[in-house]
């Protein structure tokens, strides 16, 4: 995608991913079968949605998948305009932003992917194209921290990530009156549990400001490199 150059999507799929979430799958209008838009994983979609100010969504979509993907929380603004959004419908890609995930300088390193809440939405981008070459990498772990189990996103497709050898690790904040037997609390407690096992671990985090610099402090504290510390911005 040239720089400036702005790109209608129409909408080709909704589907409801929590009580105020939705994952939306794009296709630039006149496109074939597949998208055809260069971004990196973590890299965050530039979208105008009618008269509303451009507002940021995180590519949940690896680029080799044939249509974009983002996910939507219902707050303000763009988001809640595209939320009640449905198929047919229209929203201009503006630009693309961000550095997102060098994977490449990655290969042959474990990888623990840290998301919380809608964070796993560029997480995901980077899990799908790691899956795809997933013999230049090592273990790979994805911990994922929501406020309630019914706010997990992409919860059919875990059983397939599990499937293809990831260890997946999910913990909520707010278990009451939830029928949940998992671990409580926020998605940093779960690294003392996985960390020790791994040899050369490069760790991907997503999430809240404050979630990532906390999460920043913990690994440093166990002994990871700032440079071994992603971040998708």
């Amino acid at each position: 995608m040239a720089e400036h150059e702005t790109r209608s999507l129409i909408i080709t799929r909704v589907r409801q991913q929590g009580p105020n979430i939705r994952s939306f799958a794009l296709m630039p209008f006149g496109a074939g079968d597949a998208h055809g838009i260069l971004f990196i994983p973590g890299q965050v979609a530039m979208l105008r949605v009618g008269d509303e100010e451009p507002a940021y969504f995180a590519f949940a979509s690896a680029p080799s998948d044939s249509d974009l993907e983002i996910l939507v929380k219902r707050t303000i603004g763009a988001s809640v305009a595209l939320f009640d959004m449905k198929e047919g419908e229209r929203v201009d890609l503006v630009s693309i932003v961000g550095h997102g995930f060098d994977l490449d300088r990655q290969k042959g390193r474990d990888l623990v992917l840290v998301a919380m809440g809608t964070g796993v939405a560029p997480l995901r981008s980077a899990l799908r194209h790691v899956l795809n070459r997933k013999q230049e990498f090592g273990q790979l772990v994805v911990l994922y921290g929501a406020r309630t189990p019914d706010d997990f996103c992409y919860r059919d497709e875990t059983q397939s990530w599990e499937d293809a050898g990831v260890e997946l690790r999910q913990v909520i904040s707010r278990p009451d009156g939830h029928d949940w037997s998992g671990p409580t609390g926020y998605v940093q407690t779960l690294l003392d549990h996985v960390l020790p096992d791994l040899k050369s671990p490069a760790a991907l985090v997503c999430g809240s400001r404050e979630m990532i610099e906390q999460t920043r402090d913990r690994l440093q504290q166990m002994g990871f490199a700032p440079e071994a510390i992603l971040t998708n911005y």
